[in-house]
């Protein structure tokens, strides 16, 4: 079980990864989205590194017992500085790179020092889960392992830290605090996995066994903690693209009214083509549509019913647009009225050009939809009275 929710969340953490990639490779020099990148690689791989079958594969493999200890702590720790550079870059930008650097270069050296010692001590049993504990009291091994924890530990505090005081005291809004908030939480969490890994060791160098400390709970800490973190990372992407969908979501419903004044010409026309499976781009079909209809429909328009309904209605609101709106919808049912009984296209006098563009514009049809709604039981019949005088 234990490889199978490693394996998952490595799978997920490579789904956030490949929505990242594809913005690094549009701007490479963006440090901050190399700080994500490498976050969300390096959290990857401590999962996949982490679980015990991969353990037993790369002792096995490696010929070296418990040699996969070593390279994930190294993992760990290269994650863990990820967490403190990502909040530099994103706090402070091109100004915090000389502190990333700083960071980075002390960071690298605990990889280091986690490899040195490895090197000195004996860790000739092989230990899968309970390596902590198991060598908390081996010489060298020790150390590597109180050294690792620490730089987790300190990581983890400062990037919560900031991130909650951040988000309290600056001004940021929306996706922005949610993620600071979310990432904060996450990497508080995430500190319980060392603070229980280090009150183990320190239980065994008493002489006491509190294995459970490290290989039950520390996991739980782990798993939660770094959930967190990567969607406090990935919020700000995904809450965009998620406020302009459930955007474009609410300016498809408000088209459907204009799109039912031109369905029967639609259907008949055969105009509109089979709506999409995915919903992200229904608006873009909706409104596809409806410039079709539109289109099959400027023979039929009359703009003396726009003049006067523009007229009348800006007599009554001194609102432009929304004079303009219902002028439009006016004669958008004058003309589907006509078309619809069967009459020819008139020829208006003095209307050489068609009433307005091939292609009106999204917030134009909106209104006009919205009209139509507010309008639907006069609109009309006040349009098939014009459209009846202008045929007689």
């Amino acid at each position: 079980m234990s490889d199978l929710i490693n394996y998952i969340s490595c799978g997920v953490l490579w789904l956030g990864l490949a929505l990242k990639l594809r913005d690094l490779l549009r701007h490479k020099n963006d440090l901050f989205l190399r700080a994500i990148t490498a976050l969300l690689a390096l959290g990857s791989l401590s999962w996949v590194f982490g679980a015990p079958a991969t353990v037993g594969a790369i002792n096995k493999m490696s010929g070296i017992p418990n040699l996969a200890a070593p390279l994930t702590y190294a993992i760990i720790t290269a994650y863990s500085a990820a967490c403190l550079v990502l909040v530099v870059y994103w706090r402070d930008g091109e100004q915090g790179h000389r502190t990333a650097r700083l960071w980075i270069i002390s960071y690298a050296i605990v990889i280091a020092g986690i490899g040195a010692l490895f090197a000195l001590g004996d860790a000739s049993t092989e230990r899968r889960i309970d390596f902590d504990t198991y060598y908390a009291t081996t010489p060298y091994i020790s150390e590597m392992i109180v050294l690792y924890l620490v730089a987790h530990l300190t990581a983890v505090t400062f990037t919560g830290v900031w991130s909650l005081r951040w988000a309290v005291t600056s001004t940021v809004r929306g996706w922005v605090r949610a993620s600071l908030l979310t990432i904060g939480l996450g990497t508080i969490i995430s500190a319980g996995y060392s603070i229980s890994k280090l009150v183990a060791a320190v239980a065994r160098w008493t002489g006491r066994d509190w294995s459970i400390l490290a290989t039950r709970l520390s996991p739980g800490f782990a798993g939660v903690g770094a959930f967190l973190t990567v969607v406090g990372v990935l919020l700000p992407f995904a809450g965009h693209h998620l406020t302009r969908w459930l955007h474009e979501l609410r300016l498809y419903r408000r088209l459907a009214p204009l799109e039912r004044q031109l369905n029967d010409l639609l259907k008949r026309r055969a105009l509109r083509l089979r709506r999409p499976v995915s919903p992200l781009v229904w608006l873009a079909w909706r409104q596809s549509s409806i410039h079709n209809g539109l289109n099959a429909l400027q023979s039929y328009l009359n703009r003396d019913l726009y003049q006067r309904s523009y007229e009348y209605e800006l007599s009554k609101t001194s609102d432009e647009q929304q004079a303009e709106a219902a002028a439009l919808a006016t004669t958008i049912t004058g003309a589907t009225l006509s078309e619809r009984a069967g009459q020819p296209a008139p020829e208006w006098e003095g209307q050489p050009s068609p009433l307005w563009p091939q292609h009106l514009e999204l917030a134009v049809l909106v209104r006009v939809a919205d009209a139509l709604t507010e309008g639907d039981r006069v609109v009309p019949a006040q349009a098939h009275d014009a459209a009846a005088e202008s045929t007689a």
